[in-house]
């Protein structure tokens, strides 16, 4: 690595943090420590809510994870996870946020003890971090160090590596709060577009040679049945990763869960100003979400094209290997300082959110329920410090995964299936108590566990993997219709009384505007039908 490149990394990432510092110090702060440190002070704009809600999830696991699926499947289908993203942030936006803004809830938890009980939020919350420190956190840290040691061929073991991003993001995380985390990611996120936008622009005007269009006029005629979004097999009658028919069944669903619940996800619409700008920030970033498969799904689709030019031994390494062959020497040290940003965004944001739920439901709900505002932020961040370590620990074991995107997937349905049906209930139905929900709970991941873990063989082509066993994502389904019938049928023979449901319905003053977005519900149409003319041209393209 030159010293151009080091500098341009370094004058970059100092940059991000100072701009950071400057705008942060200018922002109202709340009087409340707990509201400042974990809610930014609820005092973050639309814009801002926007970015860090984009580049909290666009990081290295998408750039990586979902180039190197397009590029085993030989097929877009990889774009499905983006386009039902776009959907279900529509969801978000119209029915969620209302519901948790309305009543000033810090962290999504907090709705289903509204609506059901404390221990239904507790053990929520309890699946969320084992979520974070066995998936989201290492999976982060893992694919961003492989990302970077690739594209830069850097010497250094992956570990050491993992440290530095572990180390850094954790401070970000820990000293600064949600509001700094949120407005890092809007900068860096600014960044992360350019430059991740450039990567198919420039490997096209390669593959053209030298011409741009004539790259797009390759790939739309040079084996069109790559650009296919709606197949089962690929080109050759493999079962690609994303059949259709799973759109029809777990996929939506799963997006619900991250877009809708999360609370990852879902904080930094909490935090907003106003109903008005959550709604705002959350719609914008959905229409961004469609120009997403531009730089998490194309860059695989054109190293179909470069096979012979790049070398690649394993498709988790396909977009290091098209970055590394297109970018200038000049500019990379400024694509490291993206991709850097875009790292430690989704691993500040993991830590943060992580602390936020243990420190308001575990700290403050059971080992110390008279402390006060600073004490809960201390234990916060204490918490914060454990996680990190335990996610420093655990990344490098996941270097043996074929396939890092669809593994973060699968072990997310292990809580998400139980979490997003409990949410969904607690939203359309009053008369389902809080029994129903844990037994709910109980029953989907017994489920989910027996699908994944003790695979159905020789199902029928339309249910199917790639090796003749019941794809996850259906597996997923039934866990989902499963536990919904178990929680509606205890529902129909043991429903809450009147005085419950009237408790449960009580909104607390909330602490911002609940005035929506009186152009909400024409955004969402739009971008819907946005997301169903991608698909149909993408079809007629394939052939």
């Amino acid at each position: 690595m030159s010293n151009l490149v080091i500098f341009s990394f370094i004058l970059m990432t100092t940059g991000v943090a100072y701009s950071t510092y400057v705008i942060v110090s200018r922002m109202k702060k709340s009087k409340s420590a707990t509201e400042e440190y974990f809610t930014g002070g609820r005092a973050l704009s639309w814009p801002i809510v926007a970015g860090s809600l984009i580049l909290t999830n666009i990081s290295t696991e998408q750039l990586v994870g979902l180039n190197g699926d397009v590029f085993g499947d030989k097929a877009l289908v990889g774009i499905a996870w983006e386009a039902l993203a776009a959907l279900a942030m529509i969801i978000t936006a119209l029915v969620f946020l209302p519901k948790y803004l309305s009543s000033g809830f810090t962290t999504t938890p907090a709705f289903l003890e509204k609506r059901f009980d404390k221990t239904t939020r507790t053990m929520v919350s309890g699946l969320f971090l084992f979520g974070y420190v066995t998936v989201l956190l290492p999976v982060v840290l893992y694919t961003g160090s492989l990302a970077l040691k690739g594209i830069f061929s850097i010497k250094y073991p992956l570990y050491f590596i993992v440290l530095i991003i572990g180390v850094t993001g954790s401070a970000y995380a820990i000293f600064g709060g949600l509001k700094s985390v949120a407005v890092s990611d809007t900068i860096n996120g600014l960044g992360l577009l350019i430059g991740g936008l450039a990567i198919p622009v420039l490997a096209l005007a390669k593959l053209g040679g030298g011409s741009f269009v004539s790259g797009v006029h390759f790939i739309f005629h040079n084996d069109p049945e790559y650009l296919s979004v709606l197949t089962q097999t690929n080109s050759d009658e493999k079962i690609v990763t994303v059949p259709w028919p799973t759109l029809l069944t777990g996929m939506m669903f799963i997006q619900v869960f991250y877009w809708s619940t999360n609370q990852v996800i879902v904080q930094r619409a909490i935090a907003a100003k106003s109903l008005e700008d959550g709604q705002k920030g959350v719609l914008f970033a959905s229409a961004l979400k469609l120009i997403g498969p531009i730089m998490l799904c194309l860059p695989g689709i054109i190293a179909l094209h470069m096979d012979d030019m790049l070398d690649i031994q394993k498709q988790d390494q396909v977009y290091g290997a098209v970055v590394k062959s297109v970018l200038p020497e000049w500019s990379l040290g400024f694509f490291a300082a993206v991709l850097f940003g875009s790292i430690l965004s989704s691993f500040n944001s993991g830590l943060n959110s992580a602390s936020t739920l243990f420190s308001l439901q575990f700290y403050k709900g059971y080992m110390n329920k008279n402390a006060t505002d600073n004490e809960i932020v201390g234990a916060g961040k204490k918490f914060g410090i454990i996680l990190a370590i335990l996610s420093i620990l655990i990344a490098p074991q996941l270097e043996n995964l074929e396939s890092i995107f669809t593994y973060l997937q699968k072990v997310n349905g292990l809580y998400s299936v139980p979490i997003i049906g409990i949410f969904l209930l607690g939203i359309m139905t009053k008369q389902v108590p809080a029994i129903a929900a844990k037994f709910g709970m109980v029953i989907g991941m017994i489920v989910y566990s027996f699908f994944s873990f003790i695979n159905l063989k020789n199902v029928p082509v339309f249910f199917a993997n790639g090796n003749g066993e019941l794809h996850w994502l259906h597996g997923y389904f039934i866990s989902f219709v499963l536990s919904i019938a178990v929680m509606l049928l205890i529902g129909y023979f043991y429903p809450k009384s009147i005085d419950e449901i009237n408790q449960s319905e009580k909104i607390d003053p909330s602490p911002v505007d609940i005035n929506p977005w009186k152009y909400a519900k024409h955004v969402s149409c739009l971008i819907a039908g946005a997301t169903l003319g991608i698909y149909f041209l993408l079809s007629l393209a394939a052939g």
